[in-house]
């Protein structure tokens, strides 16, 4: 079930805040049951069988939390390490244990299926654990709030990635208001406009561009300014909904977006993108191996494992370990000679250039199509600069290209207020027209 549906807009959504404000007078405890189980059964309309996957993470967690909550020294560092084994182990044998195996073998001898939003909820999960061994939040004796924090439908299938230590007291402490309500309202319809209206009518022209097998120059550059468009309001949408349904619950989520496409370099790029995926892999991944407090060549090798995870996070293809150590490489010059800060104002081109060129890795499905999809951006092709149908396509969605760009730039903060809240009343309208016509409505990070 997607946010963007029929059946969670109309009929999962408005069930479980009428149940959930209904037993607001009797117990915050009835709540979080309620919740969790709302949630679990989110979950399962779309997994029924890997829902007990993720009810197996949560009990082992539960179990591992507890033991270091009460453990020291030695013994809390092992069963911390234990717990990271655990959970790389569940998302190796789901992610990745298929792509080795074939790709030892020469040929697909094995096939497991991936459960949705599994590199979410696993990255939470080693979160509450290794938050409870930092001090950073209480082992929880109750499993069910355990069940609770890495389990909740709104940041659940596809983030933002809520560490522990965030919301560890909002489990039982938080406050519903009036204006946290309107406001995660507010939010939710921002996201669904950006899911449903945009990323939704983007992906359209950016499918035709790279399923078009050799498309002209005018045509590639069109499918990646598309795709790029694409998986920015499609993800960010996402979270937005995310935060604004959890501000409805009283829940309040960090920041996953900052208009990443106004980056003046790669740096800062990441830091304004998937902002709590790079958080988890610093805290957890980078500071523990030195962070960047370090010779010039153990820099280069903690920022390399970082990116080789976080490529790896991805998905189990070649592509994604590529594209991880594209911005790898970006990144590391950037940080060894710092010319990107010498850019000025050439360095916004620059950082979406080969952000986009990353992108192209990204939604290639193999290496040899990437590299062909770059060969026509450059005309390298031989399928010309342009056609008559790249520029009726141009045509049909100039809209949403230029109101795209407009809008993935932070412009509409300087618009007044009583205009931003027309705005988006008459842009939710007219975008869940488009969801109830049942129109193309793809998911980028639902492979995650």
């Amino acid at each position: 079930m997607v946010f963007s549906s029929n059946e969670f807009l109309f009929m999962f959504m408005p069930a479980v805040l009428f149940c959930y404000y209904a037993l607001l007078k009797k117990s915050r405890k009835l709540q979080n049951i309620f919740l969790t189980f709302a949630s679990l059964g989110f979950y399962a309309w779309g997994e029924p069988l890997f829902v007990l996957v993720m009810l197996g993470s949560i009990l082992a967690n539960w179990l591992l939390g507890l033991l270091v909550g009460r453990s020291s020294g030695t013994l809390k560092t092992a069963l911390a390490a234990a717990d990271v084994c655990i959970n790389i182990g569940i998302l190796f044998v789901f992610k990745y244990l298929s792509f080795f195996a074939n790709a030892i073998a020469g040929s697909e001898v094995l096939s497991i299926s991936l459960p949705i939003g599994i590199s979410f909820f696993t990255f939470q999960a080693m979160s509450y654990v290794l938050d409870v061994a930092r001090g950073r939040g209480l082992a929880r004796k109750n499993p069910l709030d355990v069940a609770l924090y890495i389990s909740f439908f709104p940041q659940l299938i596809a983030g933002p990635i809520v560490r522990y230590e965030t919301v560890s007291e909002q489990i039982n402490g938080r406050t519903e208001t009036l204006a946290g309500f309107t406001e995660g309202v507010e939010r939710f319809m921002v996201g669904f406009i950006k899911k449903s209206l945009f990323a939704n009518n983007l992906a359209i022209l950016a499918d035709l561009a790279f399923d078009h097998g050799v498309p002209s120059v005018l045509f590639a550059w069109l499918g990646i300014f598309a795709y790029s468009l694409q998986i920015y309001f499609d993800f960010s949408g996402y979270s937005d909904m995310a935060i604004g349904l959890g501000k409805m619950f009283g829940f309040h989520f960090l920041e996953n977006f900052d208009h990443p496409y106004a980056a003046r370099s790669i740096t800062e790029f990441w830091k304004r993108w998937h902002i709590s995926l790079g958080q988890w892999l610093r805290d957890y991944v980078y500071f523990p191996l030195g962070g960047s407090r370090v010779s010039k060549g153990r820099l280069v090798f903690n920022l390399f494992v970082v990116w080789l995870v976080t490529g790896a996070w991805h998905g189990a293809n070649w592509t994604f370990f590529l594209w991880g150590l594209w911005f790898f490489v970006l990144i590391t010059l950037e940080k060894l000679t710092g010319f990107a800060k010498r850019l000025g104002v050439f360095g916004h081109a620059y950082a979406m250039l080969f952000v986009m060129l990353g992108w192209v890795l990204f939604r290639s499905p193999d290496l040899p199509s990437a590299l062909a999809y770059v060969k026509s951006m450059l005309g390298l092709a031989g399928s010309g600069l342009a056609t008559a149908a790249d520029l009726f396509w141009l045509r049909n969605h100039a809209f949403f290209l230029a109101a795209g760009i407009l809008f993935s730039v932070p412009v509409f903060k300087k618009v007044p207020r009583i205009a931003q809240v027309a705005g988006i009343a008459f842009a939710y309208v007219i975008a869940l027209s488009y969801m109830i016509k049942g129109t193309y409505n793809p998911f980028v990070y639902f492979n995650f």
